[in-house]
């Protein structure tokens, strides 16, 4: 007869658990809880959070200068949609839309140039708050002049330029 020895593995942070699956980049075992499913294969968390970090780029005053020049831009933007669709109406809100759009794209273009193409999550967080934060003075100016069409101009400005300047900073292509 013969004896088939077994050499049993173990995932590296959960020692009870029996394994055969390796991290593609360290070479740990690893069980399927531990397992983060990349294009190229499996990664361990570890090593997922280690290569995240080279991909944040932004420096400390990026956030500041990016949030700031959003914020600036959507007061300005907002402040002269909010004016136009005082005196147009209810078809002006049929309008913004597309003005939110292309005031989303100039905002994101110009926070690009300012903030160096430097990248990381909570940068573009940040930026994308300055847009929607922009938009707040306006919005509550007009809930207090009691115009409804105006306000709801406003708002679909702060959700669509929020949204593109989020989408067009993280380089999402729709």
């Amino acid at each position: 007869m013969t004896e088939t020895i077994s050499t049993a593995t173990y995932c590296y942070a959960h020692p009870g658990r029996e394994t055969s699956l390796r991290c593609k980049r360290c070479e740990r075992y690893i069980c399927t809880s531990c397992a983060v499913g990349t294009p190229t294969g499996y990664m361990c968390k570890d090593c997922v959070s280690q290569h995240k970090k080279i991909f944040d780029t932004a420096l400390w005053y990026d956030y500041l200068t990016g949030s700031v020049t959003t914020f600036i831009l959507s007061l300005i933007a907002s402040g002269l949609l909010g004016l136009v669709s005082s005196f147009v109406g209810f078809f002006m809100i049929f309008i913004s839309f597309a003005v939110a759009g292309g005031a989303g794209v100039f905002i994101s273009n110009v926070a690009l140039q300012v903030i160096g193409k430097r990248r990381s999550r909570w940068l573009f967080i940040a930026c994308a708050s300055g847009v929607a934060l922009g938009a707040i003075p306006g919005i509550l100016s007009l809930v207090l002049s009691g115009n409804i069409y105006p306000v709801i101009m406003l708002g679909i400005y702060a959700v669509v330029a929020t949204s593109t300047v989020y989408t067009r900073l993280a380089g999402i292509q729709l």
